[in-house]
This record gives C-alpha cells, sequence and structure tokens, in this order.
C-alpha cells in the first residue's frame, strides 16, 4: 500500500465535499439572511437536520475510491 498526495485543489477527492454540497443545495439554497447570526442560525439548524440522520451522512460522504475491501 502506498500513500499519494492529493492535489492541491481536489473537491472531488473530499468526501466532506459531498455533505457540503448536500446543504447547500437542500438546507441553504436561495437565502438572504439579515445578519451574521441569521446564517450561523442557518448553519446551525442545516448541521443539525444532518447529523439527526447517520443514513444520509453515510449516503454522502461515502467515496467509492475509498473503499477497502477484504
Amino acid at each position: 500500500m502506498a500513500l499519494l498526495p492529493f492535489p492541491p485543489f481536489s473537491p472531488e477527492l473530499n468526501c466532506m465535499e459531498n455533505v457540503w454540497h448536500y446543504l447547500r443545495e437542500n438546507t441553504l439554497y436561495a437565502l438572504v439572511w439579515d445578519s451574521y447570526d441569521a446564517i450561523v442560525e442557518a448553519c446551525v439548524v442545516a448541521w443539525h437536520f444532518l447529523i439527526n440522520d447517520p443514513d444520509r451522512i453515510r449516503s454522502n460522504g461515502t467515496c467509492e475510491w475509498a473503499r477497502v475491501s477484504v
């Protein structure tokens, strides 16, 4: 086995990018906030929406190339 470094900008190789994309598309889209606190609150609500369903995290945060076969 050999570890290979990621290129400097490679969101398609970072599984967490799928999670952020999901949040932007499903909970944080087309919104305008009046204040910084409103932005933070919207992000907290979106995050709780995500973490309250482990299957949602599993389906969005899994990269096929990162699976280990035994």
